[in-house]
């Protein structure tokens, strides 16, 4: 069921190319690429690097790159953001999509306390009604990203946290106004396999209890794994094979889909 009546899709991208100027002509950096998130749901874009999942991740924030040519659509609760300019764009990132990068610093400011990086977060986009207001909800944002000391967190700078306190903290960042897209470029990269883990079950969590939708980029098989629900696969700037995680990773239908497969530890196709 749609809600509202609007689109059951949260992300809808159709026909999607990307070419970039170069030094010889244009180059294609994506290929008619399609896909979809559910309101609620999870797409994982998986890939190796190079195969131009971060494409896909930065333009859907209306980020491909400067000089870009971009055709195709990308639709957002049914609103094209390819036929909006900058002004609009900037409106609705934070806003209606949040967005978590692999390095927490491209997110979080290193001069500044993590509390008034989400106060300004929240007056920016209006959520809040004062500064007040905007200070006061700050510990519940932090503690929805699953931190356990939300006012000491609010008072420290990034790099007095490890690492996972900051990917945490960039999280609570992106999902502070309450967005129905969040995208997570290689969230859990520089992560052990512990914090990799409560990382994603984060991510879940938001999804069940808010009913975000997330477009995770990864080019790891186990988070693939981990996340479940259905997978895209890329290769060279095209989807060449989409489906249920269990049915992609078990019995891949495409042969470079069967070979990434194969290449993990203990795969099996």
């Amino acid at each position: 069921m749609s809600r509202r009546g609007g689109p059951a899709e949260a992300l809808s991208v159709t026909d999607l190319t990307v070419t970039h100027p170069g030094p010889d002509g244009p180059v294609r950096a994506l290929d008619g690429v399609s896909l979809r998130v559910e309101r609620g749901g999870a797409l994982v874009l998986l890939g190796e690097s190079g195969s131009g999942k971060t494409t896909v991740a930065r333009t859907v924030l209306g980020l491909p790159g400067r000089g870009a040519a971009v055709t195709g659509s990308v639709r957002l609760d049914g609103t094209d953001l390819l036929t909006l300019d900058e002004r609009a764009l900037s409106r609705i990132r934070g806003r209606r999509i949040g967005y978590v990068p692999q390095d927490p610093t491209g997110s979080l400011d290193p001069l500044r306390r993590i509390g008034p990086q989400l106060v300004e977060v929240l007056l920016r986009h209006r959520i809040s009604a004062g500064r007040r207001a905007a200070r006061a909800a700050v510990p519940d944002l932090l503690a929805r990203a699953g931190i356990d000391e939300p006012e000491r967190i609010a008072r420290s700078f990034p790099h007095e946290l490890s690492g996972g306190l900051r990917q945490r903290a960039a999280i609570a960042l992106a999902v502070s106004c309450g967005p129905g897209l969040l995208v997570a470029d290689e969230p859990t990269t520089a992560l052990d396999a512990v914090v990799r883990s409560q990382v994603l079950d984060l991510f879940q969590s938001l999804r069940s209890a808010h009913g975000i939708a997330l477009l995770l980029v990864t080019h790891d098989l186990a988070v693939a794994r981990r996340m479940g629900g259905r997978i895209a696969v890329m290769r060279d700037g095209r989807i060449i094979e989409t489906g249920d995680a269990d049915q992609v990773l078990s019995r891949p239908a495409h042969p470079y889909a069967a070979e990434l497969v194969a290449a993990e530890p203990g795969g099996r196709p």
